[in-house]
């Protein structure tokens, strides 16, 4: 199912309706990045996870060789 792009001015709309009223320079990345957001979305709902778990039934084992380390 698509959906029609969020124009700057509905982006704005919707921002102010929400109490976060945008500077009108604001008003096109925005929308920009809620249509991205959205069709990211849109395409997880479409994936079929089947009987793949919730992420709260996995468990980490730490196996005492391995060694985490944060440097890069």
């Amino acid at each position: 199912m698509s959906t029609p792009d969020l124009t700057p001015q509905e982006a704005a709309r919707w921002a102010d309706r929400c109490g976060l009223p945008l500077p009108a320079d604001r008003h096109a990345p925005v929308a920009t990045t809620a249509q991205y957001i959205h069709s990211v979305v849109a395409l997880l709902r479409e994936l079929d996870f089947g009987d793949v778990p919730p992420a709260a039934a996995y468990r980490v084992h730490h196996r005492e060789e391995e060694q985490f380390d944060a440097a890069v």
